[in-house]
């Protein structure tokens, strides 16, 4: 699971860095792809990175509206950066990717809190992910 958690990692990182720009995290991922290809030093950026990616930018305008819409008392605007990046990413994959458990999703999302941002993060992203974990079958129907 160390790569899975690697390739979380990456994908946080582009969706960060896509917000920072104000780019799509289309064109921040491929320009992540093409450093990785052009420059030995860079690592190369995983498959389960692109789908991570490419999942999120799928279903970007609904995931930003549930995060807008549960989060109680905070805009999306008003988030720290790294918790509405991290929100994202968890909730595209727990919501949307079958293939890992919602627990997990759940953890390793708390872990990026936990690494990245302040010390209420971790307890408000375990939070607002719990809610959409009861809540995903409407929400995937909804979508």
């Amino acid at each position: 699971m160390a790569a899975r958690n690697k390739a979380r990692k990456r994908a946080f990182q582009i969706l960060f860095e896509a917000d920072q720009r104000g780019e799509s995290v289309q064109t921040v991922l491929a320009d992540w792809v093409r450093h990785s290809r052009s420059d030995d030093r860079q690592p190369p950026v995983n498959e389960y990175t692109m789908q991570l990616v490419e999942g999120y930018a799928q279903y970007e305008a609904r995931i930003d509206d549930l995060i807008s819409t549960y989060a109680v008392d905070w805009t999306l605007d008003r988030m720290p950066v790294v918790d509405r990046n991290i929100l994202r990413l968890g909730t595209y994959e727990l919501v949307w990717e079958d293939e890992t458990p919602d627990a997990v999703v759940i953890d390793e999302a708390v872990q990026l809190a936990k690494e990245f941002s302040t010390d209420d993060s971790p307890a408000f992203v375990n939070g607002l992910l719990a809610r959409f974990k009861d809540l995903k079958p409407s929400l995937r129907r909804d979508a």
